[in-house]
């Protein structure tokens, strides 16, 4: 939500787009003697010559020489702080013309580039000296963005650009967007409002910082029981505390029912102060939005989306959930019917059955054990063959490239230079991959820098992290990633590939800084490649034997997953809904809870528990406010990508291209349904995205394509 690309809270802000969610370029530059393949760099045996080298010089975080030590990021923050005086300064003076747009973006950027940087050290960074660092910087350039998205007079130089109908008509499209893309963010701190209303604005904006980082850490908050209220036999399954038992989840793949139904009816006890923080949150949106001329907080998070508004998703999700219905009740069929065979006491199926009973179906009908699958699946071997189909289908090629001392923040970082065959080096990756105490354990993409062109005509390189946590290879075996971790490889690189490809003029639109229901478009898109044989198996090898890994083994993998997939993709569908409905119209016409009671019988068909209210632990209400149903619409588009462009030949060079040209290479600084157009080559409706989710539920798509 935001002037600060990369920061993650919902600041009031109005300069840096982003979803949550630098080395200097030198555009094109000659193959790097220091790159080796990036296979060998992930292998136990290489990584001590790596690190011997690497004293080739020193430097800070990230190549930036400032971040060599902790206090360095209060010298960095007052650098970006005394540019963005200047910039403003600039802005003001300047008049309309694409000059504006640019001064806006150069300020956005001086900005993020601190913040964005500051945001992953401040939770990534093994020494607490730098995280408390980092959080200082961003909760400071947070505060400078706030005063940035109250001053008129900056607002002003924009809004003349805005109003002068002979500049804007002879603007290109990309620079007219990020032009209205800022207008946005200052429009959402009510800037546009009388002295009053905008101090309210401001206001508003405070407290639903506060409100949301009070319920974030609501929600992960164990309960606490009198341990006698629990059968002795089940209670060690729980934390003692004195004469209390803590349950700290649901503790849902628990074989034993009672531990679950404990676990389920405990946590998701109703909080009275975690109840009143998620109502005045519901109500303080819903205020601010109205205030600043929307009709509900859902009408403000869907602008510049791929929904468009808030009609969309509610026919989005009702056709989807019709769609749905009949597979779904099968699927609580065939759970309910294993109830019974292992619980024929009390075989009525309950919301805290479903993971369980699915992963037990599963098991029984293909019971696929990682362990017989993670030896085919060496961190070097997925790697290569990550690099091989970037390789064939866009031109694009990683190597590893030595880091010097001070840039990483952990020595098995690795760092990936990624290189285009004829337009050269188009920017880094740092790959944190490995499991380290006090690392999140969330796999996720960071943007460090942004990419954008700059004043002096050289394309400034961006700079992402991936973040996973695999485990470390042993003396006998390198890294082995299980199925999923694989897949989430996959999905991560697709993020990256977008932030390297998505090379716009613009810092505020580059990469995955677009609308929340198009950034998960290009990583999903990669979980349809790592699920296909013949990506496969141009990679899986036996890390001892050098086998490939067996067709069938792939194909009962991709079976095996849409087992009960039908009642998984309807859950999705009741936490978006529920999520559409808080964030409608309000006053909400019932409390939060019986919401809760009417959208879980509408939208999922498992009872509602009574004294129950899962709403209070739903913790993606504060990063995904009204955009939950974000992820169910990429998959569509992703499906749609895949089954018309990718399944007949995953390695097809032109498609690939037009991946890129259409899809990629745009950032946010088109509109989403724009690039989905260009890609498919139509106006896909709600019925076709239904139809993409469902269909996936059905034969395995690739079999029956290389069977006819």
């Amino acid at each position: 939500s935001a002037m600060l690309a990369g920061c993650r809270r919902a600041l009031p802000a109005a300069l840096c787009r982003a979803l949550r969610a630098r080395a200097a370029g030198q555009g094109c530059r000659a193959v790097s003697t220091s790159w080796c393949p990036v296979g060998a760099a992930f292998d136990a045996k290489q990584q001590q010559q790596l690190r011997g080298s690497a004293a080739s010089g020193e430097t800070g975080l990230f190549g930036v020489p400032e971040l060599s030590c902790p206090e360095g990021f209060q010298e960095a923050q007052d650098k970006a702080l005394q540019e963005s005086e200047q910039l403003v300064q600039e802005a003001c003076s300047t008049p309309p013309g694409p000059e504006t747009v640019m001064i806006f973006d150069q300020l956005s950027d001086g900005l993020c580039r601190v913040a964005d940087l500051a945001d992953f050290v401040k939770i990534a960074h093994p020494d607490f000296a730098f995280r408390e660092a980092a959080e200082e910087a961003c909760r400071n350039i947070g505060t400078v963005v706030e005063k940035l998205n109250t001053d008129v007079e900056l607002c002003q130089s924009l809004r003349r650009l805005l109003a002068d109908e002979i500049v804007m008509s002879s603007l290109d499209p990309e620079t007219r967007r990020v032009a209205e893309l800022f207008m946005f963010d200052f429009e959402i701190s009510g800037i546009h409002l009388d002295e009053e209303k905008r101090k309210k604005a401001v206001n508003l904006n405070v407290r639903i910082l506060d409100l949301c980082n009070e319920f974030l850490t609501g929600t992960h908050l164990p309960n606490k029981i009198d341990k006698h209220v629990l059968p002795e036999h089940i209670r060690y399954n729980f934390t003692a505390e004195g004469n209390y038992l803590q349950v700290a989840g649901l503790h849902a793949d628990c074989p034993d029912d009672l531990v679950r139904e404990a676990a389920y009816k405990i946590f998701l006890y109703p909080n009275a102060e975690q109840l009143s923080r998620l109502e005045e949150l519901l109500a303080s949106r819903n205020s601010l939005a109205q205030l600043v001329g929307y009709d509900t907080f859902a009408h403000r998070a869907l602008q510049g989306t791929m929904a468009k508004n808030p009609e969309t998703v509610r026919q989005f999700l009702e056709k989807l959930s019709d769609q749905l219905s009949k597979r779904t009740q099968k699927d609580f069929e065939m759970m309910t019917k294993m109830k019974m065979k292992l619980n024929p006491q009390n075989s009525k199926l309950m919301p805290w059955d479903h993971p369980y009973y699915s992963g037990v179906l599963r098991a029984e009908r293909y019971n696929i054990d990682p362990g017989l699958y993670c030896p085919f699946f060496s961190l070097g071997a997925c790697m290569e063959g990550l690099n091989s189909l970037f390789s064939q289908l866009l031109g694009i090629s990683l190597y590893a490239e030595q880091t010097q001392r001070g840039e990483v923040w952990s020595e098995d970082v690795r760092k990936l230079a990624v290189v285009h065959e004829t337009e050269g080096l188009l920017g880094y990756i740092y790959c944190d991959f490995f499991q380290r105490p006090d690392k999140p354990h969330q796999d996720c993409h960071f943007t460090v820098r942004g990419g954008r062109l700059r004043e002096n005509g050289e394309y400034q390189l961006p700079v992402v992290v991936l973040m996973l946590s695999l485990p470390h290879s042993t003396r006998g075996a390198p890294t082995l990633l299980s199925p999923g971790m694989m897949e989430n490889l996959f999905h991560e690189m697709g993020h990256a590939m977008h932030s390297m490809l998505g090379r716009t003029r613009y810092q505020h639109v580059t990469g995955t800084r677009c609308p929340t229901d198009f950034a998960e478009v290009p990583s999903i898109l990669m979980e349809y490649f790592a699920n296909d044989y013949r990506v496969v198996n141009q990679f899986a090898r036996h890390y001892k034997t050098g086998q490939p890994l067996p067709k069938n083994m792939v194909s009962r993998l991709c079976e095996s997953k849409k087992v009960c997939a039908a009642a998984d993709m309807q859950l999705q569908v009741f936490y978006a809904a529920l999520d559409q409905i808080y964030h409608g119209k309000h006053p909400l016409k019932k409390s939060t809870t019986e919401i809760l009671k009417e959208t879980q019988e509408k939208f999922y068909g498992l009872p509602y528990v009574p004294n129950t209210a899962w709403q209070l632990r739903f913790s993606h209400l504060v990063g995904y406010g009204a955009k939950y149903y974000s992820y169910l619409m990429s998959r569509a588009v992703a499906s749609m990508v895949w089954k018309q462009c990718f399944a007949q030949d995953p390695f097809d060079r032109a498609m690939g291209e037009r991946y890129r040209r259409e899809m990629l290479a745009h950032g946010g600084g088109k509109e989403p349904i724009l690039m989905v157009q260009g890609m498919l080559q139509k106006s896909p409706s709600v019925e076709d995205f239904v139809d993409a989710l469902v269909s996936d539920l059905d034969h395995d798509f690739e079999t029956f394509i290389m069977d006819s």
